[in-house]
C-alpha cells in the first residue's frame, strides 16, 4: 500500500509542477514583445546555423584545450608504450610524441589539422598548464632524493658528480666559441649563450637514471649506490648552476647578476633555516597518524607555490623553487610516498605530456635542412658524449672504481631525458637559444637517452669475464640455487618453507633467492629501502625461524612474468618457485586461478575450473599469464598451488609416465634433507616397467626403507589424502591427472606442480 501511496505522490507532484513550469513559460512568451528578440535560425530547424553554432562551440578555447588534451595524453601514453616494450625509457617516447605532434611531422604532413588542433592564439594555455606540470613534476624529483646517500657517500661521489658537471661545462662553452657567430641569436652576449651551452651539455636526468638502475638490478649494490647518490649531487648541484646562470642571462652581467644570486642566496638560507624546521616539525606531529588531514596537506602545497613564487619573482626560475620545496620535505617516507602519490599521478600523466608537445610544437627538425646542420648536430651529440660519458667514466676509474664500474657510471650519467629538455625550454624562453639550436639539441637529448640501454650491455658484454661479481657466481655455480618468486605474505612463506625441504641439510652448498615484484612503471629511489623492508618482514620472519638464509630481490615492472622468466633465465637458478592460489602477485597476474584456494566439495566442478569449461582458463589447466611463465621459463620450474603448507613431512607422487623420472631426484632431496615420507602412485604401471625409475625406487628404498612406499589406485581415499602435506606431480602429468576426472582430485593437499 505504501509503495502505491509514493508513486502516486511522486507523478502527482512531478507532473503538476511539470506542467506549471510549462505554463509559466507559455505566458512568458508575451513578455518577449518589447524585447525585440531575432527569431534564432535552430528554433525555425535550420540545419546550417546548427553546424555554425557547433563549430562555434568547437573553437571555443576551453573546448580546443581540452582537445589537445585528450590528444596528446593518447599518443603520449602509445609512444610511451611502445618504447617500453623495445626496452627504452618511457620518457624518450612520450618525447618523440611530442615532436609527432609538432612541425616535424604532424604540421608538415597535415597542416590544417594541425593548425585546427593547435592554433597560435591556444598555445599560451598549453604553456601554463605545462608549466604548472613542470613544477608539481621538480617538486616531487626534489622529495625523491635522498639526501642521506650524500652524507654516506659524498667523497667518492662528489668527486665523480662535479667532475661529469665540470669536464661537459667546459666542453659546451669550447663548442660555443665555434659555433657562437653562425648560431648565436642577435643580441645575446657569449657570456649568457656560452654558460646555457655548458649547463645543457652538463645536466643528467636523475629520474631516469634511477628507473635504469633499478630495473637493472644494481640499486643494491656498491654500484648502483655510488651512480643514484652521483646523480644526485649532479642534480642538486646542476640546479644551483643553472639558477646561476639564469641570473647572469637575465642581468646581462656577471655583476649585475650578483644581486640576484644575493636574493637567492638568503631565499636557500630561509628555507633550510626557518622552513624546513617548520616542516619537519608538522612532519614530527603527524608522521604517525593513519592519514594526513586536509589542513597539513594544504600547508605543504603552499610551500610548493610561495617557493616557486619567491624563485620566479627573484629571477631564477620557478622550477627552482618547486626543486627546493621538495627537497626540505619532512624526512618522514610516508610523508613524502603521499604527496609523490598526490603530486606524481596527476603531473606525469596529465600535465607532464603538455610540455613535451609543446618542447615539440617548438621543435622543427625541417630547420637541418642542409648536411653541414647535420654534421653541427653530430658534433654536439660528440662533444655531449664525450664529455659527460667520458668525463664520469675517467673520474670514477680515479677514485678507485675498476673499468667496467667507471664505463657503467658514465654511461648512467650520460643520460639526459626530461631534465635536458626543461633547461633547452628555459634557454629558448630567455632568447639565448635560436630554434636551430633548440632543435638541435633536444636531438642530442633523445640520442644520448636512448644510447644508455645499448651502452650498458655493451659494457657487460666486454667486460663480462673480467668482473669480479662474475668470479663470484663462477664459485656458486656447484651450488644448487633455488628462486622464489611471490606476492602474497602467505604464499611467500609456504614456498619458502618448501624450498627449505629440498636443502635443509645442504645448506653451505645451496642457496635460496626470494623475489618480490612490485606491479609499477615507478619506483622511487627515496622510499625503496622501506618499501622492500616491509614486502619481505614476514619472509625474513620465517626464514629466521627455519634458520635458513636468504638474498633478496625487489624490483617494479609491468611485465610481470616477462621478469620472472628473465631473471630465473639469466641467473644460474636450479630450480624456480612460484606460487598459484588467490594470487602470487596482489591479484594481478594469476589471480584468475581458483586452484585449490578454497575447498571444492563438488569434484565435477573442480574439473570444470581446471579444464576451462566455466571459462576461465581458456581449456588449459592455467590462466595465459601462467602459460606465459611456463612457456618462457626455461629451467626447472616448480608451481605451487597452495593449501596453507605447513610442512613436507608426507608426501605423495602420482607417476603417469616414464618421463616422469626426473621427479625421483626431488624425491631424494626430501628423504634426506627433510626426512620426507615418500608415497608413489604407479597410475599405469610404469615403474616396474622402466629400468631407470625402478632402480632409483629400489635404491632408495634399500636406503631408506622407512621413507618410501608405493600405493594403488583404490587405496588413494580421503582418508589416506589427508594425512599428505603435499602432492608432487609434473606438469604432463598434472594435465593427464585433470583429464582424468579422478574421485580423489578434490581431495589433494597441497599440489607442486613441476616442469623439466
Amino acid at each position: 500500500m505504501k509503495k502505491y501511496k509514493n508513486a502516486l505522490f511522486y507523478f502527482g507532484v512531478t507532473g503538476g509542477f511539470t506542467a506549471l513550469i510549462y505554463w509559466i513559460i507559455k505566458k512568458g512568451k508575451s513578455l518577449e514583445v518589447s524585447k525585440k528578440i531575432p527569431v534564432s535560425g535552430i528554433e525555425n530547424g535550420s540545419w546550417n546555423d546548427f553546424m555554425t553554432s557547433m563549430a562555434h562551440s568547437l573553437q571555443d578555447p576551453l573546448a580546443i584545450l581540452l582537445a589537445q588534451i585528450i590528444t596528446i595524453i593518447l599518443v603520449a601514453r602509445f609512444f610511451g608504450w611502445v618504447f617500453k616494450k623495445i626496452g627504452q625509457p618511457s620518457v624518450i617516447g612520450e618525447i618523440i610524441a611530442g615532436i609527432v605532434l609538432g612541425p616535424s611531422l604532424l604540421g608538415m604532413y597535415f597542416p590544417e589539422f594541425s593548425a585546427a588542433l593547435f592554433p597560435v592564439e591556444s598555445l599560451g594555455n598549453l604553456k601554463f598548464l605545462s608549466q604548472i606540470g613542470l613544477i608539481l613534476f621538480m617538486f616531487v624529483i626534489g622529495m625523491e632524493l635522498d639526501l642521506k646517500v650524500l652524507k654516506n657517500k659524498a667523497n667518492e661521489a662528489v668527486v665523480i658528480s662535479h667532475a661529469s658537471i665540470v669536464i661537459p661545462f667546459a666542453l659546451g662553452i669550447g663548442l660555443a666559441y665555434f659555433v657562437y657567430n653562425r648560431f648565436a641569436p642577435e643580441g645575446v652576449k657569449f657570456l649568457s649563450f656560452s654558460l646555457f651551452m655548458g649547463i645543457a651539455m652538463s645536466i643528467t636526468a636523475f629520474p631516469v637514471l634511477a628507473r635504469i638502475v633499478q630495473e637493472r638490478g644494481i640499486h643494491k649494490t656498491r654500484l648502483g649506490a655510488i651512480v643514484i647518490t652521483c646523480a644526485a649531487a649532479d642534480d642538486i648541484t646542476a640546479w644551483c648552476i643553472l639558477a646561476v646562470v639564469i641570473a647572469i642571462v637575465k642581468a646581462g652581467t656577471f655583476v649585475s647578476s650578483l644581486y640576484i644570486i644575493m636574493l637567492a642566496v638568503i631565499y636557500v638560507v630561509a628555507m633550510l633555516f626557518i622552513v624546513k624546521p617548520f616542516l619537519k616539525r608538522i612532519g614530527d606531529l603527524y608522521g604517525s597518524k593513519d592519514s594526513i588531514i586536509k589542513p597539513v596537506v594544504a600547508i605543504f602545497f603552499l610551500v610548493l607555490i610561495l617557493s616557486s613564487y619567491a624563485t620566479e619573482v627573484i629571477g631564477i626560475h620557478a622550477l627552482f623553487g618547486a626543486f627546493m620545496a621538495g627537497a626540505i620535505m619532512p624526512d618522514v617516507p610516508k610523508f613524502r610516498t603521499i604527496f609523490i602519490e598526490k603530486v606524481e599521478d596527476v603531473s606525469v600523466i596529465l600535465l607532464l605530456p603538455l610540455f613535451f608537445v609543446f618542447t615539440g610544437l617548438k621543435t622543427e627538425i625541417g630547420l637541418i635542412n642542409d648536411p653541414y646542420l647535420w654534421k653541427v648536430t653530430g658534433f654536439i651529440i660528440l662533444v655531449a658524449v664525450v664529455g659527460k660519458f667520458l668525463g664520469s667514466a675517467l673520474a670514477a676509474k680515479f677514485v678507485g672504481q675498476n673499468w667496467r664500474d667507471s664505463f657503467t657510471i658514465g654511461a648512467l650519467m650520460n643520460t639526459r631525458g626530461l631534465m635536458e629538455l626543461i633547461v633547452l625550454n628555459i634557454g629558448l624562453e630567455l632568447k639565448v637559444l635560436t630554434p636551430e639550436v633548440f632543435t638541435m639539441m633536444v636531438i642530442m637529448a633523445l640520442v644520448t637517452t636512448f644510447m644508455t640501454g645499448p651502452a650498458l650491455d655493451l659494457i657487460n658484454y666486454i667486460f663480462k669475464t673480467k668482473d669480479s661479481s662474475d668470479a663470484l657466481e663462477a664459485s656458486q655455480h656447484n651450488k644448487y640455487r633455488i628462486l622464489i618468486s611471490f606476492g602474497n605474505n602467505e604464499k611467500g612463506k609456504s614456498l619458502l618453507r618448501l624450498a627449505n625441504s629440498f636443502i635443509k641439510k645442504q645448506k653451505e652448498s645451496s642457496s635460496i633467492t626470494v623475489m618480490h615484484l612490485s606491479l609499477s612503471d615507478e619506483m622511487h629511489q627515496f622510499n625503496m629501502e622501506d618499501k622492500e623492508k616491509n614486502s619481505f618482514y614476514p619472509i625474513v620472519e620465517e626464514s629466521q625461524l627455519l634458520n635458513q638464509d636468504i638474498t633478496t630481490i625487489f624490483k617494479a615492472t609491468m611485465d610481470i612474468e616477462t621478469e620472472i622468466a628473465d631473471v630465473a633465465n639469466q641467473g644460474d637458478y636450479d630450480l624456480l618457485l612460484i606460487g598459484l592460489g588467490k594470487s602470487i602477485f596482489e591479484g594481478t597476474i594469476l589471480g584468475k586461478v581458483i586452484g585449490f584456494t578454497t575447498r571444492i566439495i563438488n569434484p565435477d566442478r573442480l574439473i570444470d575450473k581446471f579444464t576451462g569449461k566455466e571459462g576461465l582458463f581458456e581449456n588449459s589447466p592455467f590462466d595465459e599469464r601462467t602459460r606465459q611463465i611456463i612457456a618462457k621459463t626455461k629451467m626447472p620450474l616448480g608451481i605451487l598451488i597452495d593449501k596453507d603448507l605447513q610442512n613436507v613431512n608426507q608426501v605423495f607422487i602420482p607417476i603417469f609416465s616414464p618421463e616422469d623420472s626426473f621427479l625421483i631426484d626431488y624425491v631424494q632431496k626430501l628423504i634426506y634433507n627433510n626426512d620426507s615420507k615418500i608415497m608413489i602412485l604407479d597410475v599405469n604401471g610404469i615403474v616396474n616397467t622402466n629400468f631407470v625409475m625402478e632402480s632409483a625406487i629400489n635404491s632408495l628404498k634399500q636406503k631408506y626403507p622407512n621413507n618410501i612406499g608405493l600405493i594403488k589406485e583404490e587405496n588413494v581415499k580421503k582418508e589416506f589424502l589427508d594425512k599428505q602435506n603435499l602432492m608432487l606431480i609434473s606438469l604432463e602429468s598434472w594435465k593427464a591427472l585433470v583429464d582424468s576426472r579422478s574421485d580423489w582430485l578434490s581431495e589433494v593437499p597441497s599440489v607442486l606442480i613441476l616442469k623439466h
